[in-house]
């Protein structure tokens, strides 16, 4: 990759011929589909949806994050249903915002007739409510003058799938399918269709318009009934500023004051609304088959737990003072350790998990869905789950140690089950894994995984010494150093002054010289100290030849082939992991002048993909958990360092 330009991988400069995302020619698979970045989020902490700026409902999966569809236009325009409001006139402004300090999402449209805002929320009344109903609710009001507005509502169950039929209900319809039941109420009368409810409707100054749909009878075998009041606009104002004090009063408890402070807090209500309250369980990402190359196949299914994602934005929330949802997936983390035993060679734990705690993911390819913009195969499940992954030892055990000695601290049986994986661990660390990038070509010795080894018994050692509790010291300390003293020998070449993603074969050998972005985080988990000149000649190669203006790519795929076809973008983690790493090794002007440049490709409302492509388009799964918890990571440690 020397001596050459990184965006080449992704196709070079961009050609004359070559049409931009949102400016589609007529039959260009890109028609018909917003951005991804043109989207908001909503959620009530067990599934949620994605409203664009053009106040279509593309993607809501219900009555949970892992459930089939109910709307998903976004994966397919013809098959996948959507929800639309939006004027009947020929030419209109949008623009969105989210309620300050909520996740109540605000559409609003502008026209020289009027201006109408929607209001997209799912009400949450309290924490933790035995009794919640899961609802999605739009409040259409007129703020100025006078304009007619269409609606469409048209579900398409289980991915498509599934049949359903139409029924009358008092003040609506229902949608009645196989597996789910959704209780549409409205305040205008709908019209009905073979498989749709839609109406034009004329919407005069300072009057509401109400829409709540509800889900029963879901996937997760739930039997509730809908409330069986009729829609009302002081229902709907109640429920309102119940979810606004919800937010509220949860984002009261962050202890961050610091520069950053409305991307912080976004990006928290962001993790938090990636949390499912019931389990503790924190999902990577509430989408799937969002591609890393539009066109491309790399295109997979994010509404799972990650291991290592959920450890690090265990961290962030503890870093902010989040301790109850720090808790809350320590309990589901403990009922994965409690007697977890290897399998094969994967490990006694998976790599992720689905919400209620089931490890067998495979993957199904939904062949009747085009996928975004013509990006196939559409895929559910995810066959990562099967690797093995040796870093995530490491991230588990440095959460559970931040979680001990912040928290409330582990309990005796959760310690004696972190013994028993550390005993696995001690016997399995110097093996080839697919580490932290899930790559498909085949079982490396990967160093970020060595050093996430060490990791994982350094914290065990500290844990065991802070709280006296019982562990072969003198052994874990010499499978310790052993760690430290390979990755030293052969993580380290010596050639080039940078330590590469590869392990040599042996001592004295030189490492092939291909470069990882995770090895950014060498000083943030101890193992070396940000200013030892290896790390900082490290720091200095990834900078001329992974970096371009902030943004980092993972590494070269051409260097190191990861049995993929196709390209991919930048990974936004790995951005906010530059900056941090910036600050750490004292060159705090150029990590806050790549902070900010970051936060120019957040979206409209401060949401990450997974990936930032050519031209600062978003790409992969939207938005990411492991995005957000390292712009809270990057912000706070960069405040730190400028004092």
């Amino acid at each position: 990759m020397r001596g050459r330009d990184p965006w080449a991988r992704l196709g070079g400069v961009k050609r004359d011929d070559q049409d931009d995302q949102d400016t589609a020619a007529p039959g260009d698979p890109a028609e018909g589909y917003l951005p991804i970045a043109e989207h908001g989020l909503i959620g009530d902490l067990r599934t949620s949806a994605l409203v664009g700026t053009n106040g279509r409902i593309d993607w809501f999966c219900a009555p949970r994050f892992d459930s089939p569809s109910v709307f998903a236009a976004l994966l397919d325009k013809e098959r996948g249903g959507f929800w639309d409001i939006a004027p009947v006139c020929d030419s209109a402004t949008r623009n969105q915002f989210y309620f300050p300090d909520t996740n109540i999402l605000i559409t609003r449209i502008l026209t020289a007739d009027g201006i109408v805002e929607v209001q997209d929320f799912m009400p949450i009344v309290r924490e933790r409510d035995t009794q919640h109903r899961q609802r999605l609710v739009r409040r259409v009001v007129n703020v100025r003058g006078r304009m007619r507005l269409g609606v469409r509502i048209a579900p398409r169950l289980n991915y498509g799938r599934d049949r359903h039929r139409l029924e009358r209900i008092p003040d609506g319809v229902r949608f009645v399918g196989d597996s789910l039941t959704l209780w549409l109420r409205s305040s205008i009368t709908l019209d009905l269709d073979a498989t749709d409810a839609h109406a034009e409707f004329d919407l005069p100054e300072g009057e509401t318009a109400l829409f709540d749909l509800e889900t029963a009878g879901g996937f997760d075998g739930s039997t509730t009934e809908p409330d069986p009041c009729a829609v009302d606009a002081v229902a709907a104002e109640s429920l309102f500023e119940s979810t606004v004090a919800f937010w509220r009063r949860w984002l009261s408890q962050s202890t961050y004051t610091g520069r950053w402070r409305e991307m912080v807090h976004r990006s928290a209500l962001t993790l938090k609304l990636l949390t499912h309250e019931p389990s503790g369980a924190i999902v990577a990402a509430p989408t799937l088959a969002l591609p890393e190359q539009v066109g491309g196949s790399r295109n997979w299914d994010y509404r799972y737990v990650w291991i290592r994602d959920a450890a690090f934005s265990l961290y962030a929330l503890l870093r902010l003072g989040f301790t109850q949802e720090a808790q809350g997936f320590m309990d589901w983390l403990t009922d994965r350790l409690h007697g977890a035993e290897p399998d094969g060679g994967g490990g006694p734990l998976r790599v992720m998990y689905s919400i209620d705690g089931h490890d067998t993911l495979p993957e199904e390819v939904l062949g009747h869905l085009d996928g975004y913009r013509g990006s196939r195969p559409v895929r559910t499940g995810n066959n990562a789950s099967v690797q093995r992954q040796l870093d995530i030892y490491g991230e588990l055990i440095d959460s559970i140690y931040l979680f001990n000695k912040y928290g409330v601290g582990i309990s005796h049986d959760s310690w004696t089950d972190l013994c028993d994986i550390l005993e696995w661990l001690m016997a399995h660390w110097d093996t080839t894994d697919e580490s932290i990038w899930e790559t498909r070509a085949g079982q490396q010795h990967h160093t970020y995984s060595r050093l996430m080894c060490w990791v994982a018994v350094e914290r065990m050692i500290r844990m065991a010494r802070q709280r006296g509790l019982p562990g072969d010291l003198g052994r874990w300390i010499s499978v310790r150093d052993r760690i430290y003293r390979q990755i030293m020998a052969r993580g380290w070449n010596a050639r080039e002054r940078t330590f590469v993603q590869r392990l040599a074969a042996e001592d004295g050998q030189e490492p092939a010289d291909i470069l990882d972005a995770s090895l950014l985080l060498m000083p943030m988990v101890k193992f070396v100290s940000p200013v030892d000149p290896r790390f900082l000649s490290t720091v200095e190669a990834i900078g001329k030849r992974l970096v371009v203006d902030s943004l980092v790519f993972r590494y070269d795929p051409e260097q190191a082939p990861d049995g993929l076809t196709g390209t991919e973008g930048t990974f936004s983690i790995c951005s906010f992991w530059w900056v941090e790493a910036l600050a750490r090794t004292g060159d705090v002007e150029q990590a806050r002048l790549a902070l900010e440049k970051m936060f120019t490709y957040a979206n409209h409302v401060g949401l990450y993909a997974e990936q930032i492509g050519l031209t600062g388009e978003h790409l992969g799964n939207f938005p990411q958990a492991f995005t957000h918890l390292a712009l809270i990571s990057s912000a706070i440690n960069l405040d730190r360092a400028m004092g």
